[in-house]
């Protein structure tokens, strides 16, 4: 390390990326930070944005969502939106943001983020992807749940024109009308010169919320197909529970945004030691340790709140937690947790 006050800053990260971003704001050694070349209204309430990442972008597979983060009134917030570009097409991506009525990021990416803003992104996560078999497949989506479906449209396209795959997919899409309709002249190219591409649209605006068994009725071999869902949590819900009474459970993938984590009924109120702030804080039955650290005072890093973007990862010192999404328990030990999904079974020490 460098020793000499005078030279302080250049052992210091966040100084040195201050210096890069002054000659170019996508420079970091750290971050990876990524320029808005180009929007484009996609419906009414819903816009694509271009983004040129830095060099420390890893790239991403088809279906794999990226955290984006916001600095809004001086303080940082992160959310996680799908990638909706082809993965085969180097140095460029797109998020597609629906303007949410309370949603503080969507609309400042709306209101604020022009050609030429800087944003930063966490690296492409997500194991919502393609396997590496053929077979039918079928996608549904509802609303922005479209998003990563292209990505994984764009990928399956790639697989045909190299000969790798001969596989028969339908696409069935729920969204309100034709004016709200993301990707619309997208879907349309790629079917028109893909023949075993199948698009099928429900407009819920003229027909009403479909029940699955009125939705599936145009795809009868369902059962025996993967199945990629994506949408919102209602939607997503009814699905989950259709395939869950067929017993095809198995098949079913799902990316899942907006639905928070279920609280447990049952369990007993823990006391977590926080090693780094020497605090103690107690979580109510069967309860989230972010929203109790949050009530203690504590001010731990979050995103998005449901499991997804890996921003409240905590180090756990001991202790036994549930996963409020999958059910699944830790081991007592040293291990990673995510604060926003998991609820202590027994009194815990963890690093904040």
């Amino acid at each position: 390390m460098l020793r000499s006050p005078l030279l302080h800053p250049l052992n210091d990260a966040d100084a040195i990326n201050d210096l890069l971003a002054l000659a170019n704001p996508r420079w970091s050694l750290t971050e990876i930070r990524a320029e808005v070349v180009g929007r484009e209204q996609q419906t009414a309430d819903t816009l694509r944005f271009w983004l040129r990442p830095n060099r420390r972008w890893k790239g991403f597979r088809a279906g794999q969502h990226v955290a984006i983060t916001a600095e809004i009134d001086g303080v940082r917030h992160t959310r996680v939106y799908s990638l909706s570009c082809d993965p085969a097409v180097p140095g460029l991506l797109t998020l597609t943001v629906k303007r949410q009525a309370d949603g503080r990021v969507s609309n400042w990416l709306h209101d604020q983020l022009r050609v030429g803003s800087i944003v930063t992104l966490g690296d492409a996560d997500g194991d919502f992807v393609l396997p590496t078999h053929g077979g039918p497949l079928l996608l549904l989506s509802a609303g922005s749940g479209i998003t990563p479906m292209l990505a994984l449209l764009y990928e399956l396209r790639a697989r045909v024109r190299a000969g790798d795959t001969e596989q028969d997919i339908v696409l069935v899409h729920v969204c309100r009308d034709a004016g709200d309709q993301i990707f619309a002249n997208e879907v349309r190219e790629l079917a028109a010169d893909w023949p075993a591409l199948r698009i099928e649209t429900w407009h819920s605006a003229s027909r009403g919320r479909p029940a699955p068994d009125a939705l599936l009725a145009a795809v009868p071999d369902y059962a025996t197909r993967d199945t990629f869902l994506c949408g919102p949590s209602a939607f997503m819900a009814d699905i989950e529970a259709h395939w869950a009474d067929r017993g095809i459970t198995e098949r079913l993938r799902l990316e899942r945004f907006g639905a928070a984590p279920r609280r447990l009924e049952t369990g007993d109120a823990s006391e977590v030691r926080c090693a780094r702030s020497e605090r103690i804080f107690t979580t109510e039955a069967g309860e989230a340790l972010l929203p109790a650290a949050e009530r203690a005072g504590l001010k731990p890093a979050y995103g998005c709140r449901i499991g997804v973007c890996r921003t409240c990862l905590c180090h756990k010192r001991g202790g036994t937690v549930e996963n409020l999404v999958t059910g699944e328990r830790s081991g007592n030990g040293d291990e990673w947790i995510r604060l926003c999904v998991s609820t202590p079974r027994s009194d815990l020490e963890l690093e904040i």
